[in-house]
């Protein structure tokens, strides 16, 4: 009895059984990445994931039961719908995208989605092995390789800071030790003089690291002149 279930679900030929193994299979696969993803507050989860995953799937095994059934083919031709879906999900990955002030946001979300539509039409073909590597794959690359670059500092992101200085400041040179101290690469500066305010504005286009502790060189930067306001941002707006 078992033997024949094994033989059923593995079957290269698509049948009412194989099929809907393949689809709880792929919900499965694809909810594990979809919970690791709202755990990260991503707006994409279980339900999304899932769907994608399922959806991939279905997609795969309507590639092959249609020839197989009214074409007589046996394996059918698994290129025709499926090859699709690598293209269609690019629109969902897109909407996972989300650009605010200059800092793009969810593209692992992005490629988790794409990932996962390939794993469903992998289960579609019956690669169960494969599947289930690649979802265990992902989930280590989603969740500890995250841990691994936070601790190892890895990464820097492109941020601004803006100083409103009530003075006019013709050496910035202290400005710039600060930050090299600190281990922030400046990339860019702009500087701006209000000679009837007798302000500068300054700003330093820099990368930061995660482990950089922001507070305390707005503080060592306070010091150097008399300082009106200082700010962070990720967008570069002169």
């Amino acid at each position: 009895m078992f033997e024949d279930i094994i033989r059923e679900i593995t079957s290269t030929e698509v049948t009412t059984a194989s099929a809907i193994a393949k689809l709880c299979i792929s919900l499965l696969l694809g909810s594990a990445v979809g919970f690791e993803r709202k755990l990260k507050g991503q707006s994409a989860g279980i339900r999304t994931f899932a769907l994608i995953c399922m959806g991939a799937t279905l997609a795969m095994l309507i590639s092959i039961y249609v020839p197989q059934e009214y074409l007589g083919l046996k394996n059918g031709d698994p290129g025709r719908i499926a090859a699709q879906v690598v293209t269609g999900v690019g629109f969902l990955g897109a909407g996972a995208i989300i650009q605010m002030k200059g800092s793009v946001r969810g593209l692992t979300t992005a490629a988790g989605i794409w990932m996962v539509a390939t794993i469903g039409m992998a289960v579609g073909l019956g690669m169960y092995a494969l599947s289930i590597t690649a979802t265990l794959l992902i989930l280590v690359v989603l969740h500890w390789f995250e841990r691994w670059e936070h601790r190892s500092a890895m990464g820097a992101e492109s941020r601004i800071i803006r100083l409103l200085i009530n003075s006019v400041v013709t050496d910035i040179e202290a400005y710039r030790k600060v930050l090299r101290e600190n281990k922030v690469t400046i990339t860019n500066m702009y500087l701006e003089y209000d000679y009837d305010e007798e302000v500068t504005r300054l700003n330093f286009v820099v990368l930061f690291k995660e482990s950089t502790d922001y507070i305390r060189i707005f503080e060592q930067l306070r010091t150097l002149n008399p300082t009106h306001s200082i700010s962070l941002a990720n967008q570069v707006s002169i």
